[in-house]
């Protein structure tokens, strides 16, 4: 099984996005999801992302109070609003569902699984 990540794009510094992560085929309901980023000649990370247990979301330090996570259980699918965008946002964005289900951990690329192909985010004026 593969996530599907879209919405990314070319926008200007201190611009919004929104990504939106489907799960053809499978139930996203019933699992954690994450949302992790790798931009050019780095490791990629964690950004955010939403526990199945309690749906408690978390973010990486670097977005916290510019990016919101969001589940749609109606429409099977996971939304990630990035506002104020930075140049330093640049990067593919992935979405991954993850072993973990509580607390923070949903963040750690260990607990990843179920990758899909990522989506281009380019903040540059």
């Amino acid at each position: 099984v593969q996530l599907q990540a879209s919405g990314g794009g070319l926008v200007q510094p201190g611009g919004s996005l929104r990504l939106s992560c489907a799960a053809p085929g499978f139930n996203l309901r019933y699992y954690s999801v994450a949302w992790f980023r790798q931009a050019p000649g780095k490791e990629r990370e964690g950004v955010s992302c939403i526990n199945f247990n309690d749906g408690s979301a978390y973010y990486a330090d670097s977005i916290k109070g510019r990016f919101n996570i969001s589940r749609d259980s109606a429409h099977n699918m996971i939304y990630l609003e990035m506002n104020s965008l930075k140049p330093e946002d640049t990067a593919v964005y992935y979405c991954a569902t993850s072993f973990f289900t509580m607390g923070r951990d949903c963040l750690r690329l260990a607990g990843a699984d179920s990758w899909g192909q990522g989506t281009q985010v380019t903040v540059s004026s």
